[in-house]
């Protein structure tokens, strides 16, 4: 399941955030990467040691819990430092998924979902597409500056290739309450209509019903 979300971060946060990050020292992105990704990466990241990556951690992962389209796709429980990167000519990662753990021992957590944040708008570089594989076919996304995209982090997926341009994005992982990507989904969706329900039937009883059978399903599913 792949949810966009829009104005994750409003122009205000993003004009923040770009101009924090030219001031920030970044590193050859292999450096964060494992013995395959290390083959396949190739792109800038943030040191994520450096001040203006704390600062921007808190920012941006502040702002996508405060929005529901987020809190329901992901149900975050746990969630990495971001990490944002810089694609430029020539560059791209590819096909490949996300680490299963992630974080040092004794602070590690399960990467189910993955986010990217994109933080400068499409006629600003050619190529760079995120790909996904799903199991409807690839979906390709490249979405304004400001909009975000979850997807599971267990999906084989790769960033194009950038040819004209610089790509800039904001990339991080969660750990959700509930761990099967098909029950996150089936959720998202029951809430959709519940959320509906509440807004055009409130007192109704199948509003009632449907708000009672979605807590409980997430009491049986949750892994806290």
């Amino acid at each position: 399941m792949l949810v966009k979300i829009e104005n994750a971060l409003d122009a205000n946060k993003l004009r923040n955030v770009l101009k924090v990050m030219e001031q920030a020292p970044f590193l050859d992105g292999r450096t964060s990467a494992g013995k395959h990704a290390q083959r396949i990466k190739n792109n800038l990241e943030m040191d994520q040691r450096s001040q203006q990556a704390q600062y921007l951690n808190e920012l941006v992962v502040g702002s996508l819990l405060q929005i529901p389209a987020f809190q329901f796709s992901a149900l975050p429980h746990k969630i990495s430092q971001p990490f944002f990167a810089r694609y430029q000519p020539g560059m791209q990662y590819g096909d490949h998924i996300d680490d299963p753990v992630m974080g040092q021992i004794g602070a590690q957590f399960r990467c189910d979902v993955a986010t990217t944040v994109f933080l400068n708008n499409p006629e600003d570089y050619e190529g760079g597409e995120l790909v996904v594989n799903t199991p409807f076919g690839t979906q390709k996304t490249r979405l304004k500056a400001g909009d975000a995209v979850t997807y599971p982090a267990s999906s084989l997926h790769h960033v194009a290739e950038v040819t004209k341009g610089e790509r800039i994005v904001c990339v991080f992982w969660t750990q959700s309450m509930v761990r099967d990507p098909a029950r996150r989904e089936l959720l998202y969706e029951l809430n959709l209509a519940r959320e509906s329900l509440m807004s055009s039937q409130p007192d109704s009883n199948e509003t009632a019903l449907i708000d009672r059978s979605y807590g409980n399903l997430v009491r049986m599913w949750a892994d806290v």
